[in-house]
């Protein structure tokens, strides 16, 4: 079996986290206003939004220690339930804090996301064993691919939620985005 080199390594990661981040920036972008605010489902749509795109960008620090928080940040909207840390099944979800974030702040969020790919990819040691968030007993490379899985798997709970909303032969599907080179330089 051939060796991948880091270089294709790291190339390979930016184009998955880009095309999940591209997912999601596309649910955003076909989820109506009305279904971005609803409140049908315990965690709205706007929320949803923001916790992926809260952890996408949480975890592509190095370690906890050096995250910075987006400019518009507000506490605890980041947790669907409302509890820092993973939800309790057995506990009822709170209402959605408010205000919600728009689509256009969400989508604002995502560039902002989106900027960052690069360079921390590329700054990333990727030989750590610990990736510096200690609650995940994994590598930096295990904790990116898990990063953009998530990413990933809230832009599908969006993407079935416009569906289901849309109604059938609506053609209101997502695309999905399979690779997305780096940007022109």
């Amino acid at each position: 079996m051939t060796a991948i080199s880091d270089a294709a390594l790291r190339a390979a990661l930016k184009s998955q986290f880009r095309s999940a981040l591209a997912t999601l920036r596309g649910a955003i972008t076909k989820c109506t206003d009305e279904l971005w605010l609803s409140t049908e489902y315990p965690v709205p749509c706007w929320q949803m939004g923001y916790h992926a795109l809260f952890f996408a960008h949480f975890y592509m620090e190095q370690r906890e220690a050096d995250f910075r928080p987006w400019a518009k940040h507000r506490a605890d909207c980041q947790y669907p339930d409302g509890i820092p840390g993973p939800a309790d099944p057995a506990s009822p979800l709170p209402l959605a804090p408010t205000p919600p974030y728009t689509r256009a702040e969400a989508l604002e969020y995502c560039a902002h996301v989106e900027s960052m790919v690069d360079a921390q990819i590329d700054a990333m040691d990727f030989s750590r064993t610990e990736c510096g968030f200690p609650w995940y007993p994994m590598g930096k490379l295990e904790h990116m691919l898990v990063n953009i899985r998530h990413v990933q798997h809230h832009a599908a709970q969006l993407a079935d939620r416009i569906r289901t909303a849309a109604g059938p032969g609506e053609g209101l599907g997502v695309d999905w985005v399979g690779r997305v080179l780096p940007p022109a330089k």
